[in-house]
C-alpha cells in the first residue's frame, strides 16, 4: 500500500470539504492511478466510501455527492463507489493498494 496521493493540497482539501459534507462519519479510500503514481494532472480520482459496520449508503446521499463533485471547481472526473455495492473481486484488489483519504471518526456512545 502507498502512504501518499497524488494531488495537490488545494485539491485535496476541496474534495475532503465536500466529503465531510456529504458523507460525514464515513470512511473514504483512494484507490487507482493517484495511489499507485501512475496519474497525471488530468487523471481521475477514485474514492470508495465505506459506511459504518459495511453498510450501504443511501442512493440519493451518492447522488448528491455526485453532483457536488460535478458542481465543483475540481478539474478532474472524481468517482465515490459505495465500498457495500461493488463486488468482492474488486474490493480485495482495492484493499491491496489504497489509502486512507478520510478516516471515519469514532462512534460516540
Amino acid at each position: 500500500m502507498s502512504d501518499c496521493i497524488h494531488l495537490s493540497p488545494r485539491y485535496r482539501e476541496e474534495i475532503a470539504l465536500i466529503l465531510r459534507r456529504h458523507v460525514p462519519n464515513v470512511e473514504v479510500w483512494a484507490y487507482g492511478s493517484r495511489v499507485t503514481g501512475r496519474s497525471h494532472d488530468a487523471s481521475d480520482l477514485d474514492l470508495v466510501l465505506r459506511g459504518e459496520g459495511g453498510a450501504a449508503l443511501p442512493i440519493g446521499q451518492l447522488a448528491r455527492l455526485a453532483d457536488a463533485f460535478s458542481q465543483s471547481n475540481i478539474p478532474f472526473f472524481v468517482e465515490a463507489r459505495d465500498w457495500a455495492r461493488i463486488p468482492e473481486s474488486f474490493r480485495r484488489e482495492i484493499d491491496r493498494h489504497h489509502v486512507v483519504f478520510v478516516a471515519a471518526k469514532a462512534s460516540e456512545g
